[in-house]
């Protein structure tokens, strides 16, 4: 049996609009898919296609409203298929950080003054401001972990003793948004899980790179942005039916009682979660001789952080090399995903981001809500350059961003 053909390089940029513009006589070169990828022509259209002919609110007895009703569950099954869940552990919201924030306080709820939460120094602030203010309210105690700054790696030793008698859930992120870090993630859940607690996963940053399936990484919950890999701006929340149906929800008396629906607060963002479904069926739409949808996605997002890890060791080597340029994170053949945090020496990063979109290099600076880890990096000043390869990347691209950081170098 001959292996499935993932669309090309250049087959995939055919798809996006975004990469015809042309800034100050350069192509452009999007690196700043961590902040929020380019979109397909198909994602755009699905909604645009939902808000011209089938725009309703939902559960009523007519076209609209019934058509309004299948898309949604339409993309509850497409997000299944993603997670490897069930369509109705799939919920929607605003953005992951509110969905966080939501589900933090319904699991609250049921939690006593002393109880403990565990945290990451690793994670973006949208999976540890949300426990951390639930734990203001209630009188719960906050375990932080830390990560190594010099390997970018989370300390596991550290997380094991933050997990006791008294711990009610481990928020861990899959994937550094800042460094690339790509963590244990189940081997940290079925910690938690031996020690009785609940775990929390943030997938925004992994989605992109890595196939997700909930049940391999054991976890009770997981979060993700769609925008982070192809589509709108959305957050997209998944958990164990037994779980979501006996949270004690925030929620208005009239709303439905039944999971999903129990999760999602007021009237949804219905063209952005058809625009996601859309957003799924690009991605497995790159491997079509797939059996299934669950299937090409597997294989797509294999194929691509295979060709990401190419891109990321180019990047690496070329970035290396550059005097006055400082990587951080893992190195190349280490588990993480094609996006790289750097400094350039004597240079706030702010100035070499603009010094690059001069030249039609867009990436981008700061520390991308990581705060923590441009903290412990001692770069809160500076913070960090930020580099991320995305399905539309290309090597030329890779070799225009090092030979530009290597102009701000020699300009200081």
């Amino acid at each position: 049996m001959s292996a499935i053909r993932v669309a090309s390089v250049e087959e995939i940029r055919a798809h996006f609009p975004a990469l015809e513009r042309i800034h100050r006589g350069f192509p452009v070169a999007y690196f700043d898919g961590p902040g929020g990828t380019q979109v397909p022509r198909r994602v755009a259209e699905a909604m645009v296609d939902y808000l011209y002919h089938h725009n309703a609110n939902t559960h009523w007895a007519y076209p609209t409203s019934a058509e309004t009703d299948a898309a949604l569950a339409g993309a509850r099954a497409a997000f299944a298929d993603f997670f490897h869940a069930a369509p109705d552990e799939i919920a929607f919201g605003a953005n992951m950080t509110t969905l966080t924030f939501h589900l933090s306080r319904a699991l609250g709820r049921s939690w006593e003054a002393g109880d403990e939460m565990a945290v990451t120094d690793l994670d973006h602030h949208a999976n540890i401001d949300p426990w951390r203010q639930l734990a203001r309210e209630r009188g719960l105690v906050i375990r932080t972990v830390p990560f190594d700054p010099a390997t970018g790696t989370l300390d596991e030793a550290a997380f094991r003793r933050a997990l006791g008698p008294r711990t009610r859930l481990a928020a861990v992120g899959m994937a550094s948004n800042a460094l690339g870090t790509v963590s244990d993630v189940a081997g940290l859940c079925a910690l938690a899980r031996a020690a009785g607690a609940l775990s929390f996963v943030d997938a925004v940053h992994a989605a992109a790179h890595l196939p997700l399936d909930i049940e391999a990484i054991g976890c009770d919950f997981l979060a993700c942005s769609p925008y982070k890999f192809y589509g709108p701006h959305l957050g997209v929340l998944v958990g164990r039916r037994s779980l979501i149906e006996h949270l004690d929800l925030p929620k208005l008396v009239p709303s439905p009682d039944e999971a999903p629906e129990r999760l999602e607060t007021g009237t949804q963002n219905h063209e952005g979660i058809v625009g996601a479904a859309a957003a799924v069926d690009f991605l497995a739409g790159l491997a079509p001789g797939a059996p299934d949808r669950r299937s090409a996605l597997i294989t797509a997002l294999s194929e691509l952080h295979r060709r990401g890890e190419k891109l990321f060791r180019r990047l690496w080597d070329g970035l290396t090399a550059v005097p006055g340029v400082r990587c951080y994170g893992p190195p190349p053949g280490a588990a993480r995903t094609p996006t790289l945090g750097f400094t350039v020496a004597g240079v706030h990063s702010e100035s070499v981001a603009r010094r690059l979109a001069e030249q039609g290099v867009f990436l981008s600076h700061g520390d991308f809500y990581a705060t923590t880890v441009v903290e412990r990096l001692g770069l809160v000043e500076e913070g960090l350059v930020r580099a991320g390869c995305a399905c539309y990347t290309t090597a030329e691209e890779i070799d225009r961003l090092v030979a530009g950081v290597a102009e701000v170098t020699s300009a200081g």
